[in-house]
């Protein structure tokens, strides 16, 4: 038998249910729901619906399978164990430092976008709203993990009221039932330019857009190893967290292309523009831009939060194999791994930094790697799975389960070939391919060299 990851013993297990749903809801729920939604919808009009659907359901497997391992097996290192469990050092360590150096690079850009904001909002230069939140951010995350729970799940919450309310004043407005609204009916949902405006080269260029919306909900296995019933935990916080963000995305989509012509909508580049704040505007919400703009920042900081949390796990979890120096496995007396707390506040810093030095070629290089770094990841958590599943089974581990295995799981497996092919026939994508295939195989050729150190 393969034996479990024991990193989970030592850390604290002050998360629930509720914690994890609420993490995993907030690190996928981003600045680009809010500004980002147009962009798909422009490529493909109504049809985008469908990109959100195929890739809502690649990402539901994915889960599904990452959940069946991670109720089995809890632990800090989640997917990077379980590919350690099924192909050897090498692949653990490779998706343990790949999936770390995507989120420090995802933070960055994040930490960035909000500060500039806030920057404009007291008139005062972007770094130094920067520098305090990530001060703050850092002692969040050296409290018990309980405390750093219950502050991500009102941050999150707050995002999420927000949708609610924007679909259930959609609804009104579509049906009529809002004052000084009619009913719209599918005008704009079919309209002059049809459903589907751009044929099926627009879906696909919408499901390149769309494809990594849902990335981030892989935060709720890392974060299982802290709750107090991980398996049990885990199954429910996987179910809620698919079904939720699918709600929500195809939701929100759903609305906006049933209020706004296909010809109005397109990227926003800031709150004002993002079609969640035009329809809440057509709907009379006083002061809607500001609002946005505030719940905005609040997405940018949720997700920086709670990718805080999961690459300090990570690089605590590899430093208990000796991936990473051994001082990042100590831990407070609060059982927070302090030293990777600070790691990641560190990188934090550096890659803000990054952003306003812009060097030329190496941050677009670093952005692309980021862009394809998911790919790898859930592709590697599929081939787990397929690896792992029977061992699990014969052993009596199961308690989530995928569903037709082997059929599905292969299923997947296609699907994110498919959408790499997509990308290597797409000019602006190209580069996601290319840049992750290099950090990649950087990764691996590295692994074999600690292995042997």
């Amino acid at each position: 038998m393969t034996t479990v990851d024991s990193t989970q013993s030592d850390l604290g297990t002050g998360l629930k249910t509720r914690h994890l749903t609420m993490m995993g809801l907030g690190s996928a729920i981003g600045a680009g729901l809010f500004l980002g939604t147009g962009v798909g919808i422009q490529l493909a009009g109504p049809a985008v619906l469908l990109a959100y659907i195929a890739a809502g359901i690649i990402v539901i497997f994915v889960m599904q399978m990452l959940g069946e391992m991670a109720a089995a097996r809890p632990a800090s290192g989640s997917f990077a164990t379980y590919a350690e469990m099924a192909f050897g050092h090498w692949a653990g360590f490779t998706l343990g430092w790949l999936y770390w150096f995507m989120l420090v690079m995802v933070m960055g850009a994040e930490m960035t976008g909000a500060a500039a904001i806030m920057g404009g909002w007291f008139g005062v230069a972007p770094w130094i709203p920067a520098l305090i939140c990530v001060v703050i951010f850092a002692v969040i995350n050296l409290m018990q993990v309980r405390g750093f729970g219950e502050f991500e799940f009102w941050f999150a919450f707050i995002k999420v009221a927000v949708i609610i309310a924007f679909l259930v004043i959609s609804v009104l407005m579509v049906f009529g039932l809002l004052p000084g609204t009619e009913f719209v009916g599918t005008k704009n949902f079919i309209g002059e330019h049809g459903f589907m405006p751009n044929g099926i080269p627009g879906v696909a260029g919408g499901l390149l857009a769309v494809a990594f919306a849902f990335g981030g909900i892989e935060i709720v296995t890392i974060a299982a190893a802290e709750s107090e019933k991980p398996a049990e935990a885990i199954a429910t916080a996987v179910r809620s967290v698919i079904w939720r963000i699918s709600l929500f995305y195809l939701g929100s989509v759903l609305a906006i292309t049933f209020l706004l012509p296909y010809s109005s909508i397109g990227g926003a580049k800031s709150a004002a523009e993002s079609p969640f704040t035009i329809i809440l505007d057509q709907a009379g919400i006083p002061g809607i831009a500001m609002i946005m703009e505030v719940v905005i920042v609040l997405a940018l900081l949720s997700a920086f939060n709670a990718q805080i949390y999961a690459t300090s796990r990570l690089v605590y979890s590899l430093a208990r194999k000796q991936d990473a120096p051994a001082i990042f496995a100590k831990l407070n007396t609060a059982r927070v791994p302090n030293n990777a707390v600070l790691l990641s506040m560190l990188f934090a810093f550096a890659s803000v930094a990054l952003q306003y030095w812009n060097p030329a070629g190496l941050l677009e290089f670093l952005l692309n790697a980021v862009g394809g770094c998911l790919i790898v990841i859930w592709l590697m958590i599929c081939f787990s799975h397929l690896r792992l599943h029977r061992e699990m089974e014969a052993n009596g581990e199961l308690t989530v389960r995928m569903w037709g295995f082997p059929v599905l799981p292969w299923i997947t497996v296609a699907a994110l070939l498919g959408l790499t092919v997509l990308m290597l026939f797409d000019e602006s994508a190209r580069g996601q391919i290319t840049s992750v295939t290099v950090v990649t195989l950087a990764l691996v050729a590295l692994s074999f060299v600690t292995r042997k150190r």
